[in-house]
């Protein structure tokens, strides 16, 4: 019988940094507070104790220091592991991560890869402070050389972190951090890397038939209890989870629209060119005789991060998602 455990999205990235460690000598881990605090949000607790101080490596207070470091260290061969502490301190590393992480592998003709994860805590809904939530993804999605992920859930934690530092191109590696403690899941111990979805793969988390909702990182969370409340009024929403935001995997958006004949896209992202523009005009190309009404887009509004006091007002809610949904169903 296979074993089971229950985990939360912590738990699971710890697990799954703790796997690719001990099955590869040359990954690293780096970033403020990574070895002996254990990050800030206890992410990568035990892991110094466990494979020393010169495996996984407190930096100074110095993004653009840490990432270039991690640049040279993928040149020799390691495959390094950054944390960035929070989502608005990437900012003095973008130079780094747009201009030499994105493009060595394609100025060096292949010849020169970059095996680097940066792992980036993204979104809001824990009160913090300025700087402290943010939802850059967009930016990142843009850039070629790129690939851009987005965890949900404890189990995609675990396997995903572990895929995302077996690829031998550089992955910005999003964490939904109002997600880190919240819910619990199973995690069935007797599954390999081989069992599971690929990692740039998005996957449909729940069946419907009246529209689509797409969601990634925190909002799957939201999308699902929107269905569950759509339910109760006899509408059938189906969810997807995008999971990779760069490659966009669009087979099963398009399978689901076609049948379904709506979609809305759920972000935290401001909705001025975020992610839900290019689902939008994919999805419109795509299966334009299959619409039955415009897609609709529900985000966060076009202003910078508000005060904690008043965050809740700022990210798509229930009502805001459930509203879409009667917009697009009254087309």
């Amino acid at each position: 019988m296979s074993a089971t455990q229950k985990i939360t999205l912590a738990k699971g990235l710890n697990m799954g940094l703790r796997q690719a460690m001990e099955d590869d000598p040359k990954v690293l881990l780096m970033g403020e507070d990574v070895g002996k605090l254990g990050g800030v949000f206890r992410i990568t607790d035990g892991l110094q104790k466990d494979f020393g101080e010169d495996r996984v490596i407190d930096s100074p207070l110095a993004e653009s220091g840490i990432v270039g470091t991690a640049v040279g260290m993928a040149m020799r061969g390691y495959r390094p592991v950054v944390e960035i502490q929070f989502d608005g301190f990437v900012y003095p590393a973008y130079d780094q991560i747009v201009c030499q992480v994105a493009k060595i592998h394609y100025r060096s003709k292949g010849r020169t890869k970059m095996p680097i994860v940066i792992r980036i805590p993204f979104g809001g809904g824990i009160g913090a402070v300025e700087h402290h939530s943010e939802s850059p993804e967009a930016q990142f999605a843009h850039t070629p050389g790129l690939k851009v992920v987005a965890c949900s859930n404890p189990v995609d934690g675990y396997w995903m972190i572990q895929q995302a530092i077996a690829c031998d191109d550089p992955v910005i590696f999003l964490e939904p951090k109002r997600q880190y403690h919240a819910d619990k899941a199973e995690l069935d111990d007797s599954e390999t890397l081989a069992d599971v979805a690929p990692l740039f793969t998005s996957r449909v988390v729940r069946r419907g038939t009246d529209a689509t909702l797409l969601a990634y990182g925190p909002t799957v969370k939201t999308a699902m209890k929107a269905a569950e409340a759509a339910a109760t009024e006899g509408r059938s929403l189906e969810v997807i989870d995008l999971r990779t935001l760069s490659p966009l995997d669009m087979a099963p958006v398009h399978e689901s629209v076609r049948r379904t004949g709506r979609a809305v896209v759920v972000h935290e992202a401001h909705v001025n060119l975020g992610l839900g523009s290019e689902l939008a005009a994919r999805i419109t190309e795509e299966c334009f005789y299959s619409l039955e009404a415009p897609v609709l887009r529900v985000g966060g509004f076009d202003t910078p991060y508000p005060a904690s006091r008043i965050e809740e007002d700022f990210l798509p809610d229930l009502d805001r998602v459930l509203d879409a949904v009667d917009r697009s169903l009254d087309f």
